[in-house]
Protein backbone atom coordinates (compact mmCIF):
# COMPACT_ATOMS: atom_id res chain seq x y z
CA UNK A 1 0.00 0.00 0.00
CA UNK A 2 0.90 3.60 -0.61
CA UNK A 3 1.08 6.05 2.11
CA UNK A 4 -2.02 8.16 0.17
CA UNK A 5 -4.11 4.77 0.75
CA UNK A 6 -2.70 3.86 4.49
CA UNK A 7 -4.03 7.70 5.50
CA UNK A 8 -7.31 6.95 3.75
CA UNK A 9 -7.94 3.70 5.75
CA UNK A 10 -6.47 5.38 9.26
CA UNK A 11 -9.24 7.90 8.23
CA UNK A 12 -11.96 5.14 7.69
CA UNK A 13 -10.97 3.68 10.72
CA UNK A 14 -10.94 6.88 12.87
CA UNK A 15 -14.51 7.39 11.68
CA UNK A 16 -15.90 3.42 12.12
CA UNK A 17 -13.76 1.95 14.61
CA UNK A 18 -15.71 4.17 17.50
CA UNK A 19 -19.30 3.53 16.42
CA UNK A 20 -18.86 -0.27 16.24
CA UNK A 21 -17.57 0.00 19.86
CA UNK A 22 -20.30 1.88 20.86
CA UNK A 23 -23.40 0.22 19.38
CA UNK A 24 -21.30 -3.23 20.79
CA UNK A 25 -21.60 -1.80 24.11
CA UNK A 26 -17.61 -1.51 24.48
CA UNK A 27 -16.88 1.99 24.47
CA UNK A 28 -13.97 1.27 26.35
CA UNK A 29 -12.79 -1.18 23.02
CA UNK A 30 -12.05 1.90 21.06
CA UNK A 31 -8.38 1.91 21.62
CA UNK A 32 -7.36 -1.66 22.78
CA UNK A 33 -9.29 -1.86 19.00
CA UNK A 34 -6.86 0.99 17.74
CA UNK A 35 -3.50 -1.23 18.67
CA UNK A 36 -5.05 -4.36 17.07
CA UNK A 37 -5.44 -2.01 13.75
CA UNK A 38 -1.65 -0.61 14.07
CA UNK A 39 -0.80 -4.53 14.39
CA UNK A 40 -2.25 -5.74 11.19
CA UNK A 41 -0.86 -1.90 9.78
CA UNK A 42 2.64 -2.86 10.44
CA UNK A 43 2.50 -5.67 7.67
CA UNK A 44 1.86 -3.65 4.78
CA UNK A 45 3.19 -0.12 5.85
CA UNK A 46 6.64 0.97 5.15
CA UNK A 47 9.56 2.78 7.27
CA UNK A 48 8.46 6.21 6.53
CA UNK A 49 5.42 5.50 7.08
CA UNK A 50 5.93 3.81 10.46
CA UNK A 51 8.56 6.86 11.26
CA UNK A 52 5.67 9.42 10.37
CA UNK A 53 2.62 7.77 13.11
CA UNK A 54 5.50 7.09 15.26
CA UNK A 55 6.00 10.89 15.51
CA UNK A 56 2.64 11.80 15.80
CA UNK A 57 1.96 9.68 18.19
CA UNK A 58 4.10 11.05 20.50
CA UNK A 59 1.80 14.51 20.75
CA UNK A 60 -0.73 12.38 20.79
CA UNK A 61 -0.28 10.54 23.87
CA UNK A 62 0.97 14.09 25.66
CA UNK A 63 -2.53 15.51 24.71
CA UNK A 64 -3.99 12.03 26.16
CA UNK A 65 -2.42 11.71 29.26
CA UNK A 66 -3.59 15.92 29.99
CA UNK A 67 -7.14 15.11 29.38
CA UNK A 68 -6.66 11.94 31.61
CA UNK A 69 -5.47 14.25 34.42
CA UNK A 70 -8.62 16.52 33.41
CA UNK A 71 -10.82 13.47 33.86
CA UNK A 72 -9.79 13.18 37.82
CA UNK A 73 -11.04 15.79 40.87
CA UNK A 74 -8.90 15.18 43.76
CA UNK A 75 -10.68 15.20 46.75
CA UNK A 76 -9.65 16.16 50.43
CA UNK A 77 -7.03 13.40 51.55
CA UNK A 78 -8.55 12.49 54.21
CA UNK A 79 -11.34 11.47 51.89
CA UNK A 80 -9.00 9.07 49.65
CA UNK A 81 -8.09 7.37 52.93
CA UNK A 82 -10.71 4.34 52.81
CA UNK A 83 -9.70 4.18 48.60
CA UNK A 84 -5.61 4.05 49.75
CA UNK A 85 -6.16 1.63 52.66
CA UNK A 86 -7.32 -0.77 50.05
CA UNK A 87 -5.50 0.20 46.65
CA UNK A 88 -2.00 -0.17 48.41
CA UNK A 89 -1.97 -4.05 49.72
CA UNK A 90 -4.14 -4.95 46.41
CA UNK A 91 -1.32 -3.24 44.65
CA UNK A 92 1.39 -4.98 46.71
CA UNK A 93 -0.03 -8.34 46.72
CA UNK A 94 0.58 -8.66 42.81
CA UNK A 95 3.98 -7.20 42.94
CA UNK A 96 5.85 -10.64 43.95
CA UNK A 97 3.88 -12.50 41.21
CA UNK A 98 4.42 -10.01 38.27
CA UNK A 99 7.97 -9.95 39.31
CA UNK A 100 8.15 -13.95 38.97
CA UNK A 101 6.81 -13.65 35.95
CA UNK A 102 9.40 -10.57 34.88
CA UNK A 103 12.33 -12.95 36.12
CA UNK A 104 10.82 -15.75 34.17
CA UNK A 105 11.65 -14.30 31.05
CA UNK A 106 14.72 -13.37 32.25
CA UNK A 107 14.31 -9.51 31.96
CA UNK A 108 16.15 -7.09 35.04
CA UNK A 109 15.10 -5.90 38.04
CA UNK A 110 14.90 -2.62 36.94
CA UNK A 111 12.78 -3.85 34.00
CA UNK A 112 10.56 -6.03 35.95
CA UNK A 113 9.66 -3.42 38.50
CA UNK A 114 8.78 -1.16 36.13
CA UNK A 115 6.51 -3.09 34.68
CA UNK A 116 4.86 -4.61 37.95
CA UNK A 117 3.84 -0.66 38.54
CA UNK A 118 2.84 -0.40 35.38
CA UNK A 119 0.11 -3.88 34.91
CA UNK A 120 -0.82 -3.02 38.55
CA UNK A 121 -2.37 -0.07 37.45
CA UNK A 122 -5.43 1.03 35.82
CA UNK A 123 -6.82 3.71 33.28
CA UNK A 124 -9.98 5.68 34.74
CA UNK A 125 -11.27 6.55 31.70
CA UNK A 126 -10.74 2.94 29.99
CA UNK A 127 -13.02 1.86 33.35
CA UNK A 128 -15.53 4.37 33.64
CA UNK A 129 -18.02 3.38 30.25
CA UNK A 130 -18.33 0.46 32.39
CA UNK A 131 -17.97 1.48 35.71
CA UNK A 132 -21.23 3.99 34.89
CA UNK A 133 -23.23 1.33 33.72
CA UNK A 134 -22.06 -1.90 36.67
CA UNK A 135 -25.28 -3.37 37.50
CA UNK A 136 -26.61 -3.98 41.45
CA UNK A 137 -23.97 -1.26 42.84
CA UNK A 138 -25.71 1.30 45.19
CA UNK A 139 -24.39 4.76 45.51
CA UNK A 140 -22.13 3.95 48.20
CA UNK A 141 -19.73 1.44 46.73
CA UNK A 142 -20.09 2.49 43.85
CA UNK A 143 -18.38 5.71 45.09
CA UNK A 144 -16.10 3.68 46.76
CA UNK A 145 -15.04 1.89 43.27
CA UNK A 146 -14.64 5.16 41.85
CA UNK A 147 -12.34 6.47 44.36
CA UNK A 148 -10.43 3.51 43.79
CA UNK A 149 -9.78 4.12 40.37
CA UNK A 150 -8.77 6.95 41.44
CA UNK A 151 -6.08 6.30 43.84
CA UNK A 152 -4.57 3.27 41.60
CA UNK A 153 -4.43 5.79 38.38
CA UNK A 154 -2.65 8.36 40.30
CA UNK A 155 -0.28 5.59 42.41
CA UNK A 156 0.76 3.94 39.37
CA UNK A 157 1.62 7.19 37.32
CA UNK A 158 3.98 8.34 40.37
CA UNK A 159 5.31 4.95 40.36
CA UNK A 160 6.68 5.30 37.32
CA UNK A 161 7.80 8.99 37.06
CA UNK A 162 10.25 7.63 40.32
CA UNK A 163 11.36 4.24 38.96
CA UNK A 164 12.17 5.48 35.04
CA UNK A 165 15.12 6.89 36.03
CA UNK A 166 16.23 3.46 37.45
CA UNK A 167 16.12 2.24 33.88
CA UNK A 168 19.40 3.22 32.31
CA UNK A 169 21.46 4.61 35.94
CA UNK A 170 20.38 1.79 37.96
CA UNK A 171 19.62 2.39 42.01
CA UNK A 172 21.91 4.66 43.05
CA UNK A 173 23.24 8.19 44.55
CA UNK A 174 22.92 9.10 40.76
CA UNK A 175 19.24 8.47 40.62
CA UNK A 176 18.91 11.57 43.59
CA UNK A 177 18.95 14.53 41.61
CA UNK A 178 16.55 13.21 38.93
CA UNK A 179 14.14 12.39 41.71
CA UNK A 180 14.43 15.55 43.21
CA UNK A 181 14.22 17.26 39.64
CA UNK A 182 10.87 15.28 39.16
CA UNK A 183 9.76 16.56 42.56
CA UNK A 184 10.38 19.98 41.62
CA UNK A 185 8.62 20.12 38.63
CA UNK A 186 5.35 18.43 40.78
CA UNK A 187 5.50 20.52 43.28
CA UNK A 188 6.03 23.48 39.82
CA UNK A 189 3.02 22.36 37.93
CA UNK A 190 0.43 22.02 41.20
CA UNK A 191 1.85 25.83 42.49
CA UNK A 192 1.37 27.27 38.92
CA UNK A 193 -1.54 25.37 37.83
CA UNK A 194 -4.08 28.26 38.96
CA UNK A 195 -2.57 30.60 36.19
CA UNK A 196 -1.71 28.12 33.67
CA UNK A 197 -5.75 27.51 33.91
CA UNK A 198 -5.95 31.42 33.80
CA UNK A 199 -4.02 31.20 30.73
CA UNK A 200 -6.70 28.40 29.23
CA UNK A 201 -9.45 30.28 30.08
CA UNK A 202 -8.41 33.70 28.67
CA UNK A 203 -7.75 31.67 25.22
CA UNK A 204 -11.06 29.94 25.33
CA UNK A 205 -12.76 33.61 25.98
CA UNK A 206 -10.46 35.60 23.74
CA UNK A 207 -9.87 33.97 20.30
CA UNK A 208 -11.83 32.10 17.75
CA UNK A 209 -9.68 31.00 14.69
CA UNK A 210 -6.75 29.93 16.22
CA UNK A 211 -8.11 28.76 19.75
CA UNK A 212 -7.74 25.00 19.40
CA UNK A 213 -3.65 25.68 18.52
CA UNK A 214 -3.25 28.13 21.06
CA UNK A 215 -4.76 25.84 23.62
CA UNK A 216 -2.55 22.89 21.85
CA UNK A 217 0.52 25.11 22.04
CA UNK A 218 0.13 25.81 25.40
CA UNK A 219 0.18 22.45 26.87
CA UNK A 220 2.91 21.68 24.66
CA UNK A 221 4.73 24.48 25.63
CA UNK A 222 4.53 23.18 29.58
CA UNK A 223 5.43 19.99 28.46
CA UNK A 224 8.55 21.08 27.01
CA UNK A 225 9.63 23.02 30.41
CA UNK A 226 8.47 19.93 32.16
CA UNK A 227 10.89 17.99 30.27
CA UNK A 228 14.02 20.38 30.50
CA UNK A 229 13.47 20.22 34.42
CA UNK A 230 13.55 16.68 34.89
CA UNK A 231 10.11 15.08 34.13
CA UNK A 232 9.29 13.76 31.04
CA UNK A 233 6.38 15.06 29.18
CA UNK A 234 3.56 12.87 29.12
CA UNK A 235 3.83 13.05 32.96
CA UNK A 236 4.38 16.51 33.04
CA UNK A 237 1.12 16.31 30.87
CA UNK A 238 -0.56 14.43 33.31
CA UNK A 239 0.22 16.24 36.67
CA UNK A 240 -0.87 19.70 34.77
CA UNK A 241 -3.99 18.20 33.63
CA UNK A 242 -4.37 16.72 37.48
CA UNK A 243 -3.85 20.11 39.02
CA UNK A 244 -6.00 22.26 36.99
CA UNK A 245 -9.09 23.83 37.29
CA UNK A 246 -12.07 23.10 34.92
CA UNK A 247 -11.99 25.93 32.02
CA UNK A 248 -14.94 26.55 30.39
CA UNK A 249 -16.64 28.75 27.89
CA UNK A 250 -20.14 28.34 26.34
CA UNK A 251 -20.96 25.51 28.38
CA UNK A 252 -18.45 23.22 27.29
CA UNK A 253 -15.33 22.37 28.34
CA UNK A 254 -11.41 22.49 27.31
CA UNK A 255 -11.29 18.59 26.14
CA UNK A 256 -14.15 19.53 24.03
CA UNK A 257 -12.36 22.34 22.26
CA UNK A 258 -8.79 20.20 21.56
CA UNK A 259 -11.30 17.04 20.36
CA UNK A 260 -10.95 17.66 16.86
CA UNK A 261 -6.95 17.33 16.90
CA UNK A 262 -6.83 15.39 19.79
CA UNK A 263 -9.54 12.87 20.37
CA UNK A 264 -10.64 12.33 16.68
CA UNK A 265 -7.03 12.28 15.10
CA UNK A 266 -3.43 12.76 17.03
CA UNK A 267 -4.30 10.28 20.30
CA UNK A 268 -6.06 7.12 18.21
CA UNK A 269 -2.55 8.00 15.76
CA UNK A 270 -1.07 6.99 19.29
CA UNK A 271 -2.71 3.95 19.69
CA UNK A 272 -1.95 2.55 16.24
CA UNK A 273 1.61 3.75 16.42
CA UNK A 274 1.81 1.96 19.57
CA UNK A 275 0.12 -1.50 17.47
CA UNK A 276 3.15 -0.57 14.94
CA UNK A 277 5.73 -1.18 17.56
CA UNK A 278 4.59 -4.91 18.26
CA UNK A 279 6.21 -7.04 15.78
CA UNK A 280 4.41 -10.00 14.77
CA UNK A 281 7.43 -12.21 15.61
CA UNK A 282 7.29 -11.29 19.53
CA UNK A 283 3.32 -12.17 19.35
CA UNK A 284 3.66 -15.61 17.68
CA UNK A 285 6.73 -15.97 20.02
CA UNK A 286 7.66 -17.01 23.47
CA UNK A 287 7.45 -13.35 24.92
CA UNK A 288 3.62 -13.15 23.19
CA UNK A 289 2.94 -16.72 24.84
CA UNK A 290 4.08 -15.33 27.83
CA UNK A 291 2.21 -12.31 27.31
CA UNK A 292 -1.34 -14.16 26.76
CA UNK A 293 -0.67 -16.39 29.68
CA UNK A 294 0.45 -13.42 32.28
CA UNK A 295 -3.39 -11.36 31.25
CA UNK A 296 -4.63 -14.56 32.32
CA UNK A 297 -2.60 -15.55 35.82
CA UNK A 298 -3.24 -12.11 36.89
CA UNK A 299 -6.72 -11.85 36.50
CA UNK A 300 -7.30 -15.24 37.93
CA UNK A 301 -5.54 -13.58 41.08
CA UNK A 302 -7.31 -10.79 41.01
CA UNK A 303 -10.37 -12.83 40.89
CA UNK A 304 -9.47 -15.12 43.67
CA UNK A 305 -8.08 -12.11 45.50
CA UNK A 306 -11.49 -10.50 44.72
CA UNK A 307 -13.68 -13.40 46.71
CA UNK A 308 -11.35 -13.32 49.74
CA UNK A 309 -11.16 -9.47 50.05
CA UNK A 310 -14.24 -8.29 48.88
CA UNK A 311 -13.92 -4.37 49.91
CA UNK A 312 -14.17 -3.22 46.66
CA UNK A 313 -18.01 -4.23 46.10
CA UNK A 314 -19.30 -6.98 47.32
CA UNK A 315 -20.81 -7.75 43.31
CA UNK A 316 -19.37 -10.75 41.54
CA UNK A 317 -16.98 -9.46 38.74
CA UNK A 318 -16.34 -6.20 40.20
CA UNK A 319 -12.76 -6.68 40.33
CA UNK A 320 -12.94 -6.25 36.51
CA UNK A 321 -13.04 -2.60 36.77
CA UNK A 322 -9.56 -2.20 38.14
CA UNK A 323 -8.35 -4.48 35.19
CA UNK A 324 -8.62 -2.33 31.85
CA UNK A 325 -4.84 -0.55 32.16
CA UNK A 326 -3.88 -0.35 28.40
CA UNK A 327 -3.03 3.68 29.22
CA UNK A 328 -1.09 2.93 32.09
CA UNK A 329 0.78 -0.04 30.07
CA UNK A 330 0.99 2.28 27.20
CA UNK A 331 3.07 5.34 29.39
CA UNK A 332 5.20 2.15 31.01
CA UNK A 333 5.99 1.09 27.37
CA UNK A 334 7.15 4.22 25.63
CA UNK A 335 9.07 5.52 28.47
CA UNK A 336 11.09 2.24 28.79
CA UNK A 337 11.90 2.17 24.75
CA UNK A 338 13.00 6.05 25.31
CA UNK A 339 14.76 5.19 28.42
CA UNK A 340 16.06 1.73 27.21
CA UNK A 341 15.92 1.28 23.51
CA UNK A 342 16.96 -2.51 23.81
CA UNK A 343 14.38 -3.26 25.86
CA UNK A 344 12.09 -4.07 22.70
CA UNK A 345 11.05 -7.87 24.37
CA UNK A 346 10.57 -6.07 27.74
CA UNK A 347 7.95 -3.13 25.99
CA UNK A 348 6.78 -6.47 23.71
CA UNK A 349 5.62 -8.05 26.62
CA UNK A 350 4.35 -5.37 28.78
CA UNK A 351 2.02 -3.97 26.20
CA UNK A 352 0.32 -7.39 25.25
CA UNK A 353 0.13 -7.90 28.35
CA UNK A 354 -1.91 -4.63 28.97
CA UNK A 355 -3.58 -5.15 25.66
CA UNK A 356 -4.96 -9.22 26.44
CA UNK A 357 -5.86 -7.69 29.94
CA UNK A 358 -7.78 -4.95 28.91
CA UNK A 359 -9.52 -6.97 26.08
CA UNK A 360 -10.75 -9.97 28.39
CA UNK A 361 -11.84 -7.36 31.43
CA UNK A 362 -13.62 -5.01 28.69
CA UNK A 363 -15.30 -8.06 27.05
CA UNK A 364 -16.47 -9.81 30.46
CA UNK A 365 -17.89 -6.78 32.03
CA UNK A 366 -21.39 -6.14 31.71
CA UNK A 367 -22.00 -4.00 28.08
CA UNK A 368 -23.10 -0.40 28.44
CA UNK A 369 -26.76 0.20 26.99
CA UNK A 370 -26.67 0.76 23.11
CA UNK A 371 -27.12 4.16 22.00
CA UNK A 372 -30.65 5.43 21.24
CA UNK A 373 -32.06 2.76 23.50
CA UNK A 374 -34.13 3.16 27.29
CA UNK A 375 -31.13 3.35 29.59
CA UNK A 376 -28.76 4.71 27.29
CA UNK A 377 -27.08 8.20 28.57
CA UNK A 378 -25.45 9.43 25.34
CA UNK A 379 -24.98 9.39 21.99
CA UNK A 380 -21.24 10.59 21.80
CA UNK A 381 -17.92 9.58 20.31
CA UNK A 382 -15.77 8.25 23.33
CA UNK A 383 -12.92 10.62 24.91
CA UNK A 384 -9.11 10.07 24.49
CA UNK A 385 -9.49 7.30 27.42
CA UNK A 386 -12.94 5.27 26.50
CA UNK A 387 -15.03 7.65 28.53
CA UNK A 388 -18.25 9.17 26.57
CA UNK A 389 -18.13 12.57 25.03
CA UNK A 390 -19.78 15.08 27.21
CA UNK A 391 -19.74 18.10 24.59
CA UNK A 392 -23.43 18.34 25.52
CA UNK A 393 -23.52 17.24 28.98
CA UNK A 394 -20.48 19.26 30.83
CA UNK A 395 -20.88 16.94 34.19
CA UNK A 396 -18.17 16.17 35.77
CA UNK A 397 -16.68 14.90 39.10
CA UNK A 398 -16.01 18.07 41.98
CA UNK A 399 -15.62 15.65 44.51
CA UNK A 400 -16.02 12.11 45.14
CA UNK A 401 -18.17 12.82 47.60
CA UNK A 402 -21.19 13.56 46.07
CA UNK A 403 -23.31 11.73 44.19
CA UNK A 404 -21.08 9.76 41.24
CA UNK A 405 -20.91 11.67 38.30
CA UNK A 406 -18.67 11.35 35.37
CA UNK A 407 -15.15 12.58 35.68
CA UNK A 408 -13.93 15.49 33.36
Amino acid sequence: MNNIEIIIGLLLLFMAVPDVCRRWGRPALVFPAYVVCGMALGLVANPGVKTMLHEAGVVGFLLLLFQVGLEIDLPPLRELAPAVRFAAPWVLAQYPLVLMLGNLMGFGWAESLFATAALTGVSVGMAYPAWKSFPNLDDKRRQALLQVLIVLEVLTIVLLAVEAPTLNKGLSWIVLPHLAGIFLVVLLVARFASQVTYLFQAILQRTTHWRTHLLVLLVLMVCAIGERLGLSATKTAFFLGLFMSRAEHDGKGLEDYIAPVSERFLIPIFFISLGLRVDWSITFSFVGLMAFGSAGLLLGAREIMHRRWPQAGNTPRTYLLLCPNLTIVALGASTLLEKKPNSASVAGWMLLTGLFMTLFAVVFLPSAPAPGTLGSSDDHLPLADGSPDKSESSAKLETVTTLPQPPR
